[in-house]
């Protein structure tokens, strides 16, 4: 099996799936709300820690090949629209640390209704981990049939 070892950074992202953002249309945090929904279709996320790790990776761009789970039409919040999720293996590696195993959260973009990620911002499922911070820099170990990641054209024109 073919594994694509990315370098990444550590960013903040929105905040919603932990909850830490305070919204109330998502009380807990997305992540508490969406558990029972994809345990139902046979995914259980249990065992991670509820909130996303945003990592930037930058100045790569990633293109989804083939997800280990998909999920269209979640209707997972009773006011919001349904939308489809991917999820995609990874390994994340650090200096001095055990690695530490997980998903790829991708709620896809074309269903999505507020709360966009940038381009280059991949969303890790992960268990508790110490030691995890902003602008930590971490590699991602991701097999190659999921994912492929190619550098991100300039932008602009010449």
């Amino acid at each position: 099996m073919l594994r694509n070892m990315i370098p990444a950074t550590i960013v903040q992202g929105h905040r919603v799936a932990s909850g830490l953002n305070g919204n109330p249309r998502f009380p807990g945090g997305t992540l508490r709300m969406q558990l029972p929904f994809f345990r139902d279709l046979g995914l259980d996320l249990s065992r991670y820690h509820l909130g996303t790790l945003n990592v930037s990776i930058a100045p790569l761009s990633y293109r989804v090949v083939q997800p280990k789970w998909t999920f269209q039409n979640v209707k997972w919040h009773p006011a919001e629209p349904a939308e489809d999720f991917s999820f995609f293996d990874v390994v994340v590696h650090r200096e001095g640390a055990k690695p530490a195993s997980g998903l790829i959260y991708f709620p896809h973009p074309d269903t999505k209704p507020e709360h966009f990620q940038s381009p280059d911002v991949l969303e890790l499922l992960l268990p508790w981990t110490e030691g995890l911070g902003y602008n930590a820099n971490i590699r991602l170990d991701v097999p190659a049939e999921q994912m492929a990641f190619t550098p991100t054209p300039p932008h602009g024109g010449a």
